[in-house]
């Protein structure tokens, strides 16, 4: 029996495409919730067709935080995330409703409930040649935090610069890995009992899903959307732009590829990213696993059980 003192969260992971947001919004309608976005781009504001936010008309009057916060120029991290989704969830408690985390980050999931170390201050100079070093050979910051630090750099796409620099940042003046400073002197969340649900579809089911969904945002007007940051003054080095879809749509726009081989490197791109993401979660075995898409009926019918039974240890949340 769980403690009176606690109260229950829900959380939602899965890889990009398997239907966590649709998950999430049949369980916040079902049972009094309220979503908490765990996407890290998602918080930026006008990246809506590429980072396939579920549209206002579509979220059936379910409050949906920490979505649209940002400007699209702004770095923003785990531990920042932490600290706005941390009290956060104990406003949504306090309603009382149920506070539902859902997206694919998994380092802001693990920053929000297992915390982070602080980890060494900036070092400016530093940052400054490893920036340098990856405008000559593209690509090198990677390599050498896979060497340096492999569990970090494998949540870590190769063109995701700002991370890679933090990352190398705290390995070479830690002087261990960076996976390994994050660990000390963690403080996990409080007044929590968590469930998590985790959806693992069929791989080739999976690929076909990202395949269509990748086709429908470019048709969609993916495009126009990056043209209508970079007209807004958005810059074209925006950390939003070295993400998935963005950077291949901006490349269309600066002539150097085509939108048939921006489709493609797109959906080449995040294949990798969803392998990348099952591999981080895996290694948690807190997840209570579903081998199917969100909207898959025996979907719903499998996560309402799971989570009817979570709420039975608590007091009935109005």
């Amino acid at each position: 029996m769980a403690s009176s003192r606690l109260h229950p969260l829900l959380v939602i992971i899965g890889p990009t495409a398997s239907g966590k947001s649709t998950l999430a919004l049949h369980l916040a309608i079902r049972f009094g919730g309220e979503i908490v976005n765990c996407d890290s781009l998602q918080i930026y504001q006008r990246l809506d067709i590429g980072t396939a936010k579920t549209p206002q008309s579509e979220r059936a009057g379910i409050p949906h935080h920490l979505i649209d916060i940002l400007p699209p120029d702004t770095v923003f991290n785990a531990g920042d995330y932490a600290a706005l989704a941390r009290p956060l969830l104990h406003e949504i408690a306090a309603r009382p409703r149920l506070p539902i985390v859902a997206g694919g980050t998994g380092f802001y999931l693990r920053a929000l409930l297992d915390g982070l170390a602080a980890g060494p201050v900036r070092d400016e100079s530093l940052r400054l040649r490893l920036a340098a070093r990856e405008s000559r050979r593209p690509g090198s910051l990677h390599r050498v935090l896979s060497r340096l630090d492999p569990p970090t750099a494998a949540r870590i796409h190769p063109n995701d610069t700002h991370k890679l620099i933090r990352a190398l940042e705290i390995c070479l003046r830690a002087r261990v890995p960076a996976s390994e400073v994050f660990l000390q002197g963690s403080q996990p969340l409080e007044g929590f009992e968590v469930l998590t649900i985790g959806l693992d579809p069929p791989r080739h089911l999976l690929h076909q899903h990202i395949e269509a969904r990748t086709r429908a945002m470019f048709e969609a007007g993916l495009l126009d959307e990056v043209r209508n940051l970079l007209n807004q003054g958005v810059p074209a080095d925006a950390k939003a732009f070295e993400s998935i879809g963005y950077k291949e749509s901006l490349a269309v726009l600066q002539g150097s590829l085509s939108v048939p081989e921006a489709v493609e490197l797109t959906a080449i791109a995040t294949r990798q990213y969803a392998k990348r993401q099952m591999t981080w979660f895996r290694r948690d075995p807190r997840i209570c696993w579903i081998p199917a898409f969100g909207d898959n009926p025996d979907t719903l019918v499998k996560s309402s059980d799971l989570v009817g039974r979570f709420l039975g240890k608590f007091t009935s949340i109005d």
